[in-house]
């Protein structure tokens, strides 16, 4: 692992590290005193730092998550925030990274592409390409144990999270399908349904592990491209309701009026995600 970056983000005390790892760009956040929450997000370019994030917007997560933890009278969460592999030589990289691979290479069709880039209506690569598996195994086998070896943070699985939004969403859902051992929590913002509609939101919540030990939280505005969501949200929420998640003990799907899909508007609300996790 090399560091190769270190930095100040408003609200939080210490710094960010940026380091390279496995051939990924992680950023990482700590506390100054020992914790056993850990959160892990997709998209990573958009948690701290303008200069790399989408919209010039970061999320401000290591503020909202000291001023959270301090209302609880906990510790704040070490954050790691896991970049994607988008880059001049492979431009859909984060949409190859993203889009839960099981589900589109296992018969569901894709409706729009995965490319992450709206609107595009054709396909922008096969689905062979897709590595959904192999970034999720990236993150549950390499990067948290290293970052959390490097860190002297003693890993609880029943305090750790993965957050996304968009793309992330669905990966944050398909995190936790993946590696329920791991991760107990899924913070989802603004999950990406229309890429595959009815069908892809059935094999991606039948994949989710069953209540008892974790959480889900999934989250949509009503503007912009959350306004399409409604339908599909709303089938995601009875498909987890008919599993046997409840409200108020470890489920959660509000919506927000007037809130986009952007940074602006998921920073604008993380704080109750995390209240909702935290307080679990």
């Amino acid at each position: 692992m090399q560091i190769v970056k270190q930095f100040q983000v408003r609200g939080a005390a210490g710094e960010v590290k940026r380091a390279l790892l496995a051939g990924r760009t992680v950023d990482f956040w700590a506390p100054a005193n020992p914790t056993p929450f850990l959160l892990v997000t997709h998209d990573g370019q958009n948690i701290f730092d303008k200069t790399t994030s989408s919209r010039n917007r970061t999320w401000e997560l290591a503020g909202t998550a000291t001023k959270v933890a301090a209302q609880f009278e906990i510790p704040a969460p070490v954050i790691i925030a896991v970049f994607h592999s988008s880059n001049p030589g492979d431009p859909y990289g984060r949409g190859k990274d993203l889009a839960p691979q099981d589900v589109f290479t296992g018969g569901v069709e894709p409706v729009v592409n995965l490319s992450g880039i709206w609107p595009t209506p054709e396909p922008t690569f096969p689905l062979s390409e897709l590595r959904g598996n192999q970034y999720i195994k990236e993150i549950a086998e390499t990067i948290v144990p290293s970052l959390c070896n490097y860190l002297g943070h003693e890993f609880v699985p029943e305090g750790s999270a993965v957050l996304g939004a968009s793309m992330g969403g669905l990966a944050a859902l398909n995190t936790l399908a993946r590696y329920p051992d791991i991760f107990h929590t899924a913070l989802s913002f603004s999950p990406h349904w229309i890429v595959g509609k009815e069908p892809l939101v059935e094999r991606l919540m039948g994949a989710l592990p069953a209540p008892g030990n974790h959480n889900i939280w999934m989250s949509r505005g009503t503007k912009g491209h959350d306004s399409r969501y409604g339908p599909y949200q709303e089938l995601a929420n009875d498909l987890a309701l008919a599993a046997g998640y409840k409200y108020g003990r470890d489920l959660a799907t509000p919506v927000f009026n007037h809130m986009s899909h952007n940074e602006r508007s998921w920073s604008s609300y993380v704080n109750q995600a995390l209240r909702f996790w935290l307080s679990r």
